[in-house]
């Protein structure tokens, strides 16, 4: 689907806690096929996601189950030895203090900066530009760094980022 594609594993030690049980959940982020598309609306996922197919767009999801929790857009700029992510959301049962699961968002970012690392080493970088409203949000949970209009991590915080979330 995508020239130089993720070589890394989609299937890792990531889990999500469902919040009412604590029970931990494996899952997998794989790639959004263009059929995915017509499922993906804003009703449940907030965005637009079919003006993103032009990128890398990633799909969380429970190990057996095809249903998106959580979704991802990233957009690779080697000129920068940086990922970008364009979108991150989480599907709208799992936003704000009545969420099912928690940790989708978290395993999203982990995955983007593992494919920083694995692109650009030592000189990774993974970006975002978040809504006004949550990007204290992001400062504290990721330890993002302000960069004019986006926030970035880089090593060896990307590094805690990703052994935080993914335990390969």
């Amino acid at each position: 689907m995508f020239p130089n594609y993720v070589n890394i594993c989609y299937i890792c030690s990531m889990v999500i806690t469902e919040i009412s049980t604590g029970k931990k959940h494996k899952v997998e982020i794989v790639p959004v096929e263009n059929s995915d598309f017509k499922t993906l609306g804003k009703d449940r996922y907030f965005f637009d996601w079919k003006t993103e197919k032009e990128y890398e767009v990633f799909k969380l999801q429970i190990i057996g189950s095809t249903e998106a929790l959580g979704l991802v857009s990233m957009e690779r700029i080697p000129s920068e030895w940086r990922v970008h992510i364009r979108l991150l959301t989480v599907s709208v049962e799992n936003k704000g203090k009545g969420k099912k699961y928690d940790g989708i968002a978290g395993n999203l970012m982990a995955f983007t900066a593992k494919i920083a690392v694995r692109d650009y080493a030592e000189f990774a970088c993974l970006s975002l530009r978040p809504k006004t409203e949550i990007a204290q949000h992001y400062i504290e949970k990721y330890n993002m760094t302000p960069t004019g209009l986006t926030l970035s991590i880089m090593v060896p915080e990307i590094l805690e980022l990703i052994n935080s979330y993914d335990h390969d």
